[in-house]
């Protein structure tokens, strides 16, 4: 399948989230897979802002990334941040430089640690008002080109405006309702993972594709099958492994 038509994919699946209800989520977790096929990059995450201003990590593309972005919220530290902070693109991003990484040693440092050499990240935004941040990791040293970072940007501003989008009540409550859900639900993602990451004793990201795909199989939303999980009304037997 053709880079277009999958990023038309991408435009449908933004689309489907303003008609009904949907499970953010599910739909950030897929714009980080679609950002790491579409731009050829290693891995992707998307951070966004809660109801206090506070910047919390929503989805990544796998566990490493998840950790890492955990890492720079918990040192207030990285791209990301300072994208979120000031609303500027940061692209091209060597983390072996240390002039390019000065404000941000540690998260260079834990980053080269992963096996990233270079990151981005494009703020996600409506006019002026920013709401987080996708970024993007490299293994190996490497520059977007100018097609890739339009696309990139793209592929933001549809999230932000899917996130940000209003049916029936005042745009602020849609926004701060969805995010507080989204950032209740994703603890619970978290320790359902975990738990069926112990049980099988598996890694953590077998563990979340195989909820997903069980979700997505059940017609069941994310929080809702991991809720079962953690409260023991489920039977993680009956979830499908392979």
């Amino acid at each position: 399948m053709n880079r277009e038509t999958r990023v038309l994919e991408v435009v449908v699946e933004a689309v489907d989230t303003m008609l009904d209800d949907y499970d953010l989520i599910d739909f950030l977790q897929r714009l980080c897979e679609r950002c790491v096929e579409l731009l050829d990059v290693s891995a992707a995450g998307v951070m966004l802002v809660d109801h206090s201003d506070t910047l919390q990590l929503i989805a990544a593309s796998d566990e490493h990334t998840r950790l890492l972005e955990l890492f720079a919220l918990q040192h207030d530290e990285g791209p990301c941040v300072e994208c979120h902070r000031t609303g500027q693109t940061w692209l091209n991003v060597d983390l072996n430089t240390p002039a390019a990484t000065a404000g941000f040693p540690a998260f260079a440092a834990r980053a080269r640690e992963v096996g990233f050499a270079t990151t981005h990240a494009l703020p996600m935004r409506l006019r002026h008002h920013v709401i987080g941040a996708l970024n993007l990791f490299h293994e190996r040293t490497r520059t977007l080109t100018p097609a890739d970072v339009r696309l990139a940007q793209a592929l933001a501003d549809v999230a932000t405006i899917a996130i940000l989008q209003q049916r029936t009540i005042d745009r602020q409550t849609v926004e701060h309702q969805q995010l507080e859900a989204a950032l209740n639900s994703r603890i619970t993602i978290e320790q359902a993972k975990g738990i069926l990451a112990e049980r099988w004793q598996t890694d953590p990201d077998d563990a979340f594709t195989a909820l997903r795909r069980h979700a997505r199989a059940h017609r069941i939303k994310l929080s809702d099958l991991a809720s079962r999980i953690t409260s023991g009304a489920l039977d993680t037997n009956t979830i499908d492994r392979t």
